[in-house]
């Protein structure tokens, strides 16, 4: 019989959110690096650049690869024959193992989880709880599967009750375009198939964590129904053309993974949940040796790859930027921006709202007049950085908040990720405003352009408070440009057409 000292299961749990925090799987490296290195679209191009160049500065400074460092799942098969040395529940042991990961004094990850989602929404400080699930097996070991989900590729997750007679491979296609690019492709395609409503979901996001293996499935060829459609909707995502970060592109998902489970004869219950850039999970197995050990990969699983974006960009001063000035910035076109902005995210733009709905000002020292929003909500800072990672959040959050904010602010321009929706693009384009792209999962990246922070509202919100930032030379991508041009519509739909392989009809979600 095995003995699980709760000492050790709880370092194993904290050590393995530091490493996957600041370590890509190497599988994803390299799949991120083949993807890059066939890729067409230079705009695509230049996000996985930013990507790869990122995740390697981050396992050379051991910080976070993404600013949403996530929602903790855990994966728990205890061995029957397992007995543990502890005091503390193996729930409590998982979320004390979570908190001193997330409050790690040399690499603090930021502590998204809010308690009491259809209320007050407060931070619980310290990322816990986890989303935990346990079986008990045979054996004489813990084997321990854990993850750390963003919001972004977590709220683009999908679930549908298909007809037993339906295509799994139609409802795919026709729904991965509704997704958009809020989840931060290339990435993974998680989908579970069968069992229950619930049993699905967790049969997807397990299908999340396994490693990338796509090349070497077609090279040997299918051997059962679900490899067969891994291959299919693998090739036809990839036609769909989204390409990385939703520019266009060949590489939409770099690998396709299927679980499935036996179901009820009336039903085909079908989940998919994607894995986005910051794509972070280990895998470890405890026999009462004493806590895991990951091993780090080795800097040379990470390619030399440089940012050719620069080398054509447009410099902007966002300090003395006026309307005629961003009247003429171009779709797709990179500038690199210099000078003072505000942060926002959903808390802040509701609290905002609410003011204004009272009739109260803006709080001492928030004037958006000509300036621009950034939809963030930073890691903290360690040592001697100004701020911790600071990737983009996804705009479309933000839509319902956009022509309010245009309107009573005079607010000039918003920067975040992805597309922005039919409402957002109305009121930029009549309001002659300009969305800006920056890379999501390039967070440690465009933390580095950040030259002065502070926290100048909201300081109650945490992460979610605003900020000014003084950047120098940060890149962005004109998404929406003042006459209401949509990169992420341009960009997909000429690629589609370049492909040339797949008609699409997009539906609603």
């Amino acid at each position: 019989m095995t003995t699980i000292r709760q000492d050790d299961f709880i370092q194993s749990i904290a050590d393995a959110l530091q490493y996957i925090s600041y370590y890509h799987p190497s599988d994803f490296v390299r799949a991120v690096t083949e993807a890059y290195e066939r890729e067409e679209s230079q705009a695509a191009k230049d996000a996985m650049a930013q990507i790869l160049i990122n995740s390697r500065m981050c396992a050379e400074g051991r910080r976070p690869i993404c600013q949403d460092t996530g929602i903790v799942t855990v994966f728990l098969r205890i061995g029957m024959d397992v007995r543990w040395d502890a005091t503390m529940g193996v729930e409590d042991m998982v979320n004390e193992g979570v908190r001193r990961a997330y409050q790690h004094p040399d690499n603090v990850l930021r502590a998204s989880v809010l308690q009491d989602p259809a209320g007050a929404r407060k931070n619980s400080g310290d990322n816990t709880p986890a989303v935990i699930h346990m079986q008990v097996v045979p054996g004489d070991t813990v084997d321990v599967e854990v993850a750390a989900k963003g919001g972004g590729s977590e709220a683009k997750s999908k679930f549908v009750m298909l007809n037993p007679s339906d295509s799994i491979v139609d409802w795919v296609l026709k729904t991965v375009p509704t997704m958009g690019a809020g989840w931060c492709p290339p990435g993974i395609l998680g989908i579970g198939v069968g069992g229950t409503a619930e049993k699905a979901m967790v049969l997807a996001k397990e299908a999340c964590m396994e490693s990338i293996d796509i090349h070497e499935l077609k090279a040997r060829g299918p051997q059962n129904r679900v490899e067969e459609l891994r291959l299919e909707i693998f090739e036809k995502v990839n036609q769909l053309g989204i390409g990385a970060q939703g520019l266009g592109g060949l590489t939409t998902v770099l690998d396709v993974k299927i679980n499935d489970y036996p179901t009820h004869a009336a039903n085909l219950p079908v989940a998919m949940i994607p894995n986005c850039a910051a794509t972070r999970h280990a895998h470890f197995v405890l026999d009462g040796s004493g806590p895991a050990e990951l091993a780090p990969p080795s800097l040379d699983d990470w390619p030399e790859v440089t940012w050719s974006g620069a080398d054509n960009a447009r410099r902007v001063n966002l300090d003395t930027a006026t309307p005629e000035e961003v009247a003429s910035w171009k779709p797709g076109e990179t500038l690199l921006i210099s000078g003072k902005m505000l942060t926002g995210r959903d808390a802040a733009h509701k609290r905002i709202a609410d003011m204004f709905a009272r009739g109260e000002p803006l709080p001492e020292g928030v004037d958006f007049k000509n300036k621009f929003i950034y939809y963030v909500g930073p890691v903290d800072p360690v040592r001697d950085e100004v701020v911790g990672p600071a990737g983009p959040t996804t705009a479309t959050r933000m839509d319902k908040f956009t022509d309010m904010m245009l309107e009573k602010t005079g607010l000039l321009g918003m920067i975040g990720k992805a597309e922005r929706g039919p409402v957002a693009v109305d009121a930029i384009r009549k309001h002659k405003a300009v969305y800006l792209m920056a890379v999501g999962g390039a967070a440690y990246l465009v933390s580095k352009a950040i030259r002065k922070s502070r926290v100048v509202a909201f300081e109650d919100l945490g992460m979610e408070a605003i900020h000014e930032f003084e950047v120098e030379d940060m890149p962005v991508t004109v998404a929406v440009d003042a006459s209401g041009e949509s990169v992420h519509e341009t960009g997909p739909k000429a690629w589609r057409e370049k492909i040339g392989k797949i008609p699409v009809v997009v539906e609603p979600a």
